[in-house]
């Protein structure tokens, strides 16, 4: 019987473990909070995270990280800023052949670091592969059908994993690119909040498409400039978690955006959600990446000045509307 650990009880770590878990493999979930291991354990519902959604009885809960860490394959379900310290937490019980896959999208804000970065410092014995792509945990966590990419260091590598980890609903593609992979999960949230924000002004579905076209550009030259595949860009994990994530209210980076343009603060926002939208923090790391290597990132600087309170939101659409006529190659 393979076990499945995910560490991380969020609404996208319950969904995983619900489409993962079959009479073939366990999912065994760790959880910080008491209460959500009880109503995990006893009730088959994550309600602190996704409520509404029954839970398969075969799913575990446990407030034991070293527990949890003795699976046969780790899904590190975090937020991306707290990913170092979750890896550094359980380093001792991860030998060099457990494959510990990475499903936090975000660049760490201190380092700049990608994840697979930050997995290299704080496990440098696991081996570390990535999924990403176009998900929303409800839809998921219902049985509702889906795509993502597994990226690991070589395609082989790619391959075991998506056989862990395959499941009716959620059909995995591979990829060797990580860096790629990595930025366009990343990316995609900053670019989301910003096409709230023009939702939340009725700025129409024309100006929207403009927006995620050159926020795709700006994936790509980080990409580029990072040493990964432009053309990664265009699977699941660029293109496809882009129009998702940029396309309704599900999605708690572009509903953040749509809360800004409201006119509501970044913080009371924040405080009302039990929910990390990464775009924010993502935001500020994506300043750092792009001075780093002399790229241009306009809509990732609007954003990063929004919400770091150093423009309103009107003068940070008024910025990208102003900027000089340029050629369209990314």
């Amino acid at each position: 019987m393979q076990t499945i650990g995910i560490i991380g009880a969020g609404a996208w770590g319950t969904a995983l473990a619900q489409s993962l878990a079959n009479p073939d493999r366990n999912a065994l979930i760790w959880a910080r909070e008491p209460e959500v291991v009880q109503s995990i354990n006893t009730q088959h519902e994550n309600v602190p995270f996704l409520p509404g959604v029954k839970l398969n009885p075969a799913i575990k809960a446990t407030s034991n990280l070293k527990e949890a860490a003795a699976c046969d394959t780790l899904l590190i379900v975090t937020p991306a800023q707290y990913v170092r310290a979750t890896l550094e937490a359980m380093k001792d019980g991860l030998p060099e052949s457990k494959p510990v896959v990475i499903c936090a999208k975000g660049i760490e804000i201190e380092t700049g670091f990608l994840m697979t970065q930050v997995a290299a410092q704080a496990a440098p014995q696991a081996t570390i592969a990535i999924l990403t792509g176009p998900t929303f945990a409800a839809e998921i966590a219902r049985g509702l059908p889906s795509a993502v990419t597994v990226a690991a260091k070589d395609n082989a590598t790619a391959q075991d994993i998506t056989v862990r980890l395959v499941s009716k609903n959620l059909r995995p593609y591979t990829s060797d690119d990580m860096t790629g992979t990595q930025i366009g999960g990343a990316v995609k949230n900053v670019i989301a909040v910003a096409c709230g924000v023009l939702f939340g002004r009725k700025m129409g579905e024309s100006a929207k498409a403009a927006l995620m076209t050159r926020g795709l550009a700006e994936m790509a030259r980080l990409t580029s400039a990072m040493g990964g595949k432009r053309e990664t860009l265009m699977g699941m994990c660029g293109v496809g978690d882009l129009v998702l994530t940029c396309s309704s209210m599900q999605s708690r980076n572009f509903s953040l955006g749509v809360a800004l343009a409201e006119g509501r603060t970044l913080q009371d926002i924040m405080n009302e959600r039990n929910s990390v939208a990464e775009g924010v923090h993502t935001a500020k790391a994506m300043m750092v990446l792009a001075k780093k290597h002399a790229i241009d990132m306009p809509v990732s600087e609007a954003v990063f000045r929004c919400v770091n309170g150093d423009a309103t939101v009107d003068e940070s659409i008024n910025a990208l509307l102003d900027r000089p006529l340029r050629a369209e190659g990314v």
